[in-house]
């Protein structure tokens, strides 16, 4: 691999769920391929997820009330499921970003200590 491709990164455990709730934030109601798209846009294609990742994910957040999902129609006039994130969601994003930024802190101060 060469420095100027982009090395594609699995996604951490327990990380889908935030950038889920993220690109909804920002984005709006989106159905499944365009969320995957702006994950891949916004990482610069090192995330690249396959639908079989995608799905499970934007269902567990349906079923825990974070995201909402709707039935309507694509640019492509075609029939696809849209979500949009919920209060719930957006209380959840918020608290899940606390705790990213804490977590992320952490690791910058063990990373940083000399050896």
């Amino acid at each position: 691999m060469s420095d100027r491709e982009p090395a594609k990164a699995d996604v951490l455990q327990g990380t889908l769920d935030i950038m889920i709730l993220q690109t909804l934030a920002t984005l709006g109601a989106s159905h499944g391929y365009a969320i995957a798209s702006r994950l891949e846009q916004v990482s610069g294609g090192r995330v690249q997820l396959n639908m079989g990742t995608l799905y499970p994910g934007l269902m567990r957040l349906e079923q825990r009330s974070l995201i909402s999902g709707t039935w309507g129609m694509t640019d492509n006039k075609r029939r696809a499921r849209f979500y949009s994130i919920t209060r719930a969601g957006r209380r959840q994003l918020a608290i899940e970003k606390q705790e990213w930024n804490r977590t992320v802190a952490i690791m910058q101060a063990l990373l940083s200590e000399s050896t």
